[in-house]
């Protein structure tokens, strides 16, 4: 078995990704998105990385994935109490990243370095990356202008039609060495595209300065997991935002945004019928359950993740002999 590299964000990317780590321990390593990054009462706030962070160290909350188990919120109250803003809701555990990532920051150190630092105190042994140290924000196009995505999530509730998508600094942004030495691994076995929103998860990190050019470069079998089930995210914004952008809100649209990238593309078992429509992309296809309700359904998808990925490549290998 060799080394393991995941592109995720959100709670099913992080639901995977800790499917994955079940499996791989050590071996892996997972690029999370930070285009969603920002600031509120002077803090910085990566709800990604938390929430991987929270997933792997198995402290997450089962009913809010983003924030650690039996959460409290007595600083938002009095926030609240003393006249300060209700939203984004603050909990009292979730301050503790935020506290000591913006005094890291504020000391120069590299999120990167603050992230591993995290990892190691929860004790994860998974590494878990920031897609860059170089700041990069995701902006959604509406009809009334461009907004941060942390402001349409959290202010406007995902209301406003989305009309297209910046990312703000990717193309500047340089990928870490971290990034780097894991995808360059001698023993790298799969990269893995985690169920994510496609446009605000995932898209960040591919625009990232030479990233996309960089998986394809590897050589090894990239797979996606379609973030679409019977035709809407379980969670999230994406089945709308994909209506919005003028695709279609389906597995076979999800799998269109990875074309002339990814080699497999894996399905949900409700979405059998839809198999050779994603398969004329020119995408092997896998049929699997993808909803994740438990911990064994997680590491049971992982599995055939990586088994997907091994058949990919030994199909390869046997059309180059």
């Amino acid at each position: 078995m060799g080394t393991v590299v995941a592109l995720a964000g959100q709670v099913g990317g992080a639901k995977l990704a800790d499917g994955l780590y079940r499996l791989r321990g050590r071996d892996l390593a997972v690029i999370v998105n930070t285009g969603d990054d920002y600031q509120h009462l002077g803090l910085d706030f990566s709800p990604d990385l938390d929430t991987m962070l929270y997933m792997l160290a198995g402290i997450a909350s089962p009913a809010a994935g983003w924030e650690p188990e039996n959460e409290t919120r007595a600083a938002q109250g009095m926030l609240k109490k003393l006249g300060g803003p209700d939203r984004p809701p603050l909990g009292d555990k979730s301050l503790a990243t935020a506290l000591l990532r913006t005094q890291g920051l504020a000391d120069e150190r590299r999120l990167t370095e603050i992230t591993l630092d995290f990892c190691r105190a929860l004790g994860v042994q998974a590494r878990v990356l920031p897609m860059s140290d170089d700041p990069v924000r995701t902006q959604v196009i509406t009809d009334d202008g461009a907004v941060s995505y942390h402001e349409y999530f959290t202010e406007m509730g995902c209301g406003p039609a989305a009309r297209s998508l910046q990312y703000n600094g990717a193309a500047d942004a340089r990928i870490s060495d971290e990034v780097l030495e894991a995808l360059h691994a001698s023993d790298l076995e799969a990269i893995v595209i985690c169920p994510a929103n496609p446009f605000h998860v995932i898209r960040p990190i591919l625009e990232v300065g030479g990233m996309r050019q960089l998986l394809k470069e590897r050589g090894v079998p990239i797979v996606a997991i379609t973030p679409i089930v019977g035709g809407k995210a379980l969670k999230g914004s994406a089945g709308k935002m994909m209506s919005e952008l003028g695709r279609e809100p389906s597995a076979r649209g999800a799998a269109s945004e990875y074309l002339r990238l990814i080699d497999g593309f894996m399905i949900d078992r409700q979405d059998f019928a839809l198999v050779e429509s994603v398969r004329s992309l020119g995408i092997q296809v896998a049929v699997a359950q993808t909803v994740m309700r438990s911990p064994d359904e997680r590491v049971a998808l992982a599995r055939a993740v990586l088994d997907f990925a091994r058949s990919i490549r030994e199909k390869k290998a046997a059309e180059v002999e």
